[in-house]
């Protein structure tokens, strides 16, 4: 088990097996130390943790755990492509969507919720820019997708 597998561990997480895309995608790709995901949902084992707009269907809170299980699935992601998390070197990049009701505007809150997974499962490797962004709607009605951009060892 890696360094990163064992923080989340303690933590109370587990990475989980690696989220089946819902289109003509693959779940992550890596050019040169750049690993790429896809956007990632809030599914466990193909459900959705929640569904619908944040900021009326879906809460603030419940929205932040969302953010927090599409941080592992891109984790999962990770993982599928180089094997051992501990060759992460920089979390370089976070982007987050949230499908915002009309008026929300509280979208880097619920992306906290990926930010503070990316922190723990990495450290002060895990700490990185980001853009939360307020989207109309998401595949699959889906309130929160992240994608992210690690660099890693050779």
């Amino acid at each position: 088990m890696s360094s990163v597998e064992a923080r989340l561990t303690e933590a109370g997480h587990a990475v989980p097996a690696v989220a089946i895309p819902v289109a003509a995608y693959i779940p992550a790709v890596r050019t040169g130390n750049l690993i790429f995901t896809s956007g990632q949902l809030p599914s466990v084992e193909g459900t959705l943790l929640a569904t619908g707009l944040v900021g009326s269907d879906v809460d603030e809170a419940t929205a932040k755990v969302c953010a927090q299980q599409a941080a592992l699935n891109a984790i999962a992601a990770i993982k599928s492509v180089i094997g051992d998390l501990d060759k992460v070197v920089r979390v370089v990049k976070v982007v987050g969507f949230v499908a915002s009701a009309p008026g929300f505007t509280a979208q880097p809150a619920v992306i906290n919720g990926a930010s503070e997974t990316f922190g723990l499962a990495f450290g002060d490797a895990g700490i990185h820019a980001r853009s939360a962004v307020g989207v109309a709607a998401l595949p699959i009605n889906a309130p929160v997708e992240v994608e992210v951009i690690v660099e890693v060892a050779d």
